[in-house]
């Protein structure tokens, strides 16, 4: 198992704990309806970011990690320190080695490639350091952004379920993405 060191640096993004601190640079962009469209949740209130962010912060980066049911990571620039987005890695199956991607970023931050930055520093974790067999994301088929994301990561599409569940009201169709470890150790030799 490699080393997991914290914060996570990459070229140009620091990932790193959640602080209540974090609360109005996370209301920035989960309390926007461009953002809350493809996700379970709705606009987000400064409350309720309150309240997740809590969540996410509460009992420290080390409790989050040896209790492994999902790690949350505030997703910052490395040269300036402002959070762009969080993203998740769930631990869907222990047993088999399964874990789950996810992504949530400001708007006013794409287009950059960070998203794509961010996801290739979780993968090497889920990876390198909990040993993950395979890691899975899903999204809205609508959701070109996240798609198209989960391509440039190099996971194949697995699945397109149509009219499977409702989702806001309507019937959705939801695309699924996976990668193998495998297949990352054979991307990452390439430099990728």
């Amino acid at each position: 198992m490699a080393d997991l060191s914290i914060p996570i640096e990459t070229e140009r993004l620091r990932l790193r704990p959640f602080t209540i601190a974090d609360v109005d640079a996370v209301h920035a962009y989960h309390g926007l309806d461009e953002v809350a469209r493809y996700q379970y949740w709705e606009q987000r209130s400064r409350d309720e970011v309150v309240q997740e962010v809590t969540k996410w912060a509460d009992g420290g980066w080390d409790r989050q990690v040896a209790d492994a049911e999902a790690i949350v990571f505030a997703v910052t620039l490395s040269q300036s320190g402002i959070l762009i987005g969080d993203m998740v890695l769930l631990f869907r199956d222990k047993e088999a080695r399964q874990g789950e991607i996810g992504f949530t970023f400001n708007p006013s931050h794409g287009g950059k490639g960070y998203a794509t930055e961010a996801a290739r520093a979780v993968f090497a974790a889920g990876f390198g350091h909990f040993n993950l067999h395979r890691i899975f994301g899903r999204c809205d088929a609508r959701n070109r952004a996240s798609w198209r994301l989960m391509e440039r990561l190099g996971m194949r599409r697995e699945a397109h379920f149509r009219e499977h569940a409702l989702f806001k009201g309507v019937w959705d169709e939801e695309f699924h993405y996976a990668m193998l470890a495998r297949e990352w150790a054979e991307m990452d030799k390439g430099g990728f």
